[in-house]
């Protein structure tokens, strides 16, 4: 009796998948619930597991666009399970071992060298001390040439095997996320009003935290003590201060959110993709750091669901992780905002009329000025550094002694 293996349902507005890679060859073994292929819809890639156990039938191959419901495999579970080989191991390599003798016996013809120069090439890589395997050998029986030493010496830095002044061309076919990802950034920029708002902050008090607390930390927790915490938990506060920040338009209407669901932009091998902390705002700075290692394994691994990249209503992306000093982000639509984390860098600052050496992060605000207006958007991102600046007051989302007179 054959089964199909059809393609699930992954989300309400998704019509069509791709076939990215089969786990299971045509015709090879499978059990109950053992992953036999990989799909990729426009926001995730997912797995397809067996039914039941049997023979696996491809029906569509990889790289297959299939809609909702096509069938991309059988599985004959009729079929009989072949025998897992027995352990005869010893016989085998006794076998392979004698065989291995009877080779050796055999006449072995003489390898010629294969990084053989010429006697003029041969002299300009001792007199400048050229590694060899850097040079790509020209001549026959790849025998390096004079003109292959000078072609590294006159294009320094160019890799082995990279031909100079090469204008070779590959055309590759767009992932359905890459496609997702370019639909919703042009989206973005068309569809919104985008101002972007900037500040600094002096990040000296939480790296001291950090230098001070991290081993007890993670001895406590077993998760490190990063700065995603810390920001996440500012933002949070800031987010209830200000709503309109947390908020986003439908279309004639603004919807508010009493929670803080941030999503978390994260570089995986396949594009970026924005995981969600549900309720951040519930969370202590632990619970925050296990979050974002979970989310940030998963979109390693490509095993982010699509209900784990949905529903966020605020943005927080960290290009400083790449060596961005400065930069513009872009809403993730429909949020109304999303802040911008930079590169920490040692700068000169005045305090009190001194100039004093602290590491500073410029941090930026882009926000949809059709909901947001700048009174909102300035107050946000100083309340976040003020917060950041004085983590004290991330007990309570004021300075503690307020907090304590209730003022």
């Amino acid at each position: 009796m054959a089964i199909d293996i059809k393609v699930p349902t992954v989300g309400e507005s998704i019509n069509e998948v791709t076939l990215v890679k089969w786990l299971k060859s045509d015709g090879e073994w499978a059990d109950r619930d053992e992953v036999i292929a990989e799909l990729e819809s426009e926001k995730a890639t997912f797995e397809i597991n067996a039914e039941k156990a049997g023979v696996i039938r491809q029906i569509a191959k990889e790289g297959d666009n299939l809609a909702i419901g096509d069938i991309v495999a059988s599985i004959d579970t009729e079929a009989i399970q072949p025998e897992t080989p027995k352990a005869k191991a010893p016989k085998a390599e006794k076998a392979s071992v004698t065989e291995k003798k009877e080779i050796a016996i055999e006449p072995v013809e003489p390898v010629t060298d294969d990084t053989k120069a010429s006697p003029v090439a041969a002299a300009i890589i001792a007199d400048k001390k050229i590694d060899s395997k850097s040079i790509t050998p020209s001549g026959s029986n790849r025998k390096i040439l004079k003109q292959d030493v000078l072609d590294i010496i006159n294009n320094p830095g160019i890799r082995p095997g990279i031909v100079a002044f090469g204008r070779n061309e590959r055309v590759e076919k767009m992932s359905n996320l890459r496609k997702t990802v370019s639909r919703r950034l042009v989206e973005a920029k068309n569809t919104t009003a985008m101002l972007t708002t900037f500040n600094e902050v002096d990040m000296g008090p939480i790296m001291e935290i950090r230098k001070k607390f991290k081993d007890k930390f993670k001895e406590s927790h077993g998760v490190n003590l990063g700065f995603m915490s810390f920001f996440t938990k500012a933002c949070c506060f800031a987010l209830q201060q200000f709503p309109s920040v947390n908020a986003y338009i439908d279309g004639e209407s603004i919807i508010y959110h009493d929670y803080c669901d941030i999503s978390i932009a994260v570089s995986a091998p396949k594009g970026l993709v924005v995981p969600v902390i549900r309720n951040a705002e519930s969370l202590d700075m632990a619970g925050i750091e296990a979050a974002v290692v979970e989310l940030a394994t998963k979109a390693k691994n490509n095993k982010l669901t699509i209900e784990e990249m949905s529903g966020g209503t605020f943005t927080i992306t960290n290009g400083g992780i790449f060596g961005s000093m400065m930069s513009t982000p872009i809403i993730n639509i429909p949020q109304s905002a999303i802040l911008g984390m930079h590169n920490i860098v040692e700068r000169p600052m005045a305090v009190n009329g001194q100039v004093i050496i602290k590491p500073m992060m410029f941090v930026a605000l882009s926000y949809d000025h059709r909901i947001i207006d700048g009174r909102e958007s300035v107050g946000f991102l100083v309340m976040v550094k003020q917060m950041l600046e004085n983590p004290s007051q991330l007990l309570f989302g004021k300075d503690p002694v307020e907090a304590l007179l209730h003022l």
